[in-house]
């Protein structure tokens, strides 16, 4: 069996909000100003986070999921970064024993070193605690050490240092520092193109980070290969516009990938900025935050109606979560105030401020079924019935309604293709 040696680090922590996706960003851009190729992985189905860690990478960010894409498409992915990596960071999802399977059992099951980035805002001795639990609740997990996160002084990173047991490695502090917070809004992270002094937050980042042991190349991990799928040109010569700008970025690079090994030409589009559609056979409108565009959506009638042309010639066209929201009639924000949206559907979108929809689901495609994720702040009231449901993982009950209209299908949805490539195939064939 071919096996590829790659230096890899397996980035966690005790929950969400203790810093480690600028930890991750901080030494991908430190070890790519060192001359390294850094790859980086997102583990979960996260759109957010690999925002920002692409930009520090410098190349496209792909997520890890088990379930999602399955053991073997993982490995995959892990075994092609290897042979042209000098580094793999992996950004682990909540906490690093979260989950089912956990992140801990994922690194364990890769043989990826672990490193935890824990917030030591509140606490003293006890972080060194938390460390040993983090480290020792998981029998065999290869354990790398431990980053204080947002120190307030010497003093507090000395008492740090005083409660760390015997043989407990303390990988070194990071002091608090506003500069080098990632601002967030209520699906997570904002996206990286939204932060204007994003390279400034990540250098200072990294400035820091190499004050620390974590800047040291981590051990090298055996990546073995995982032969490709064979894949038909189901999709040749088919042209496919996909939407991509702040309103609608939610899409999984291994989605794009797909499309393009089925033989399928990707042409990039904005609702946003462009007066038209692009002459393409079928549209994919990914998900995104078009609940913070509505002015500049509803100003682009042109655009609109261009799409609703598409739809009544019944061309395919897909839409996921803030896609679905568009092809709507309007969609009212927190704050009452109403947008006319695309019309190609019927029925209004109200948006709240708590969460609406969130865990992985299968769907029942036209093609068969696909799996996928759910997260979305917002909700639905139509007179067209769904043409089937989705299946929640953790007990099959009901989950997001799918509707389909001629060609159109949408939902909230977000469908990772590799999943099942024939299905996915079938949404964009003319």
């Amino acid at each position: 069996m071919t096996v590829r040696h790659c230096p890899a680090l397996f980035v966690s922590a005790p929950a969400s909000g203790q810093g480690k996706t600028m930890v991750t960003a901080a030494l991908a851009r430190l070890h790519r100003a060192r001359g390294r190729r850094v790859r980086v992985f997102k583990v979960g189905p996260d759109f957010l986070d690999p925002t920002i860690l692409a930009c520090s990478a410098g190349a496209a960010v792909y997520q890890l999921d088990g379930w999602l894409g399955g053991e073997a498409h993982c490995r995959r992915l892990l075994y092609e970064a290897a042979q042209r990596a000098d580094l793999i960071l992996l950004e682990g999802v909540m906490g690093l024993h979260d989950g089912t399977p956990s992140n801990a059992e994922f690194a364990r099951s890769l043989g990826v070193p672990v490193a935890a980035v824990i917030d030591a805002e509140a606490m003293a001795q006890t972080f060194g605690a938390v460390a040993l639990g983090l480290a020792s609740y998981l029998p065999q997990l290869p354990w790398y050490g431990a980053l204080g996160n947002r120190v307030a002084s010497e003093r507090h990173a000395q008492l740090l240092r005083e409660g760390m047991p015997s043989g407990m490695r303390l990988l070194g502090t990071l002091a608090r520092e506003d500069a080098c917070e990632l601002p967030d809004r209520h699906l997570g992270l904002v996206q990286a193109q939204e932060v204007d002094d994003l390279d400034e937050r990540l250098a200072r980042a990294a400035t820091l980070i190499a004050a620390t042991e974590l800047a040291a190349l981590p051990p090298a991990v055996e990546f073995p290969a995982v032969e490709p799928i064979a894949l038909a040109p189901l999709l040749e010569g088919v042209r496919i516009g996909i939407a991509r700008d702040r309103a609608f970025s939610f899409i999984y690079q291994a989605n794009l990938d797909l499309l393009e090994a089925l033989g399928a030409r990707l042409e990039f589009f904005s609702p946003l900025t462009d007066p038209m559609l692009p002459a393409v056979d079928s549209v994919y409108l990914p998900g995104g935050y078009p609940e913070l565009h509505l002015d500049a959506l509803t100003a682009n009638r042109a655009f609109a109606a261009s799409l609703l042309r598409h739809a009544q010639a019944g061309k395919p066209l897909y839409a996921e979560c803030g896609g679905l929201l568009y092809l709507l009639e309007s969609v009212t924000d927190m704050r009452g105030r109403r947008a006319i949206m695309s019309g190609i559907l019927p029925g209004n979108a109200l948006m709240h401020a708590r969460l609406k929809g969130l865990g992985y689901q299968s769907a029942p495609m036209p093609g068969g079924m696909l799996r996928g994720h759910t997260f979305h702040h917002s909700t639905i009231e139509t007179t067209l019935p769904p043409a089937a449901c989705a299946e929640r993982r953790e007990d099959g009950a009901a989950g997001e309604p799918i509707y389909v209209q001629r060609r159109v299908v949408g939902s909230y949805f977000h469908a990772y293709f590799p999943s099942n490539p024939i299905a996915a195939a079938r949404l964009f064939q003319p």
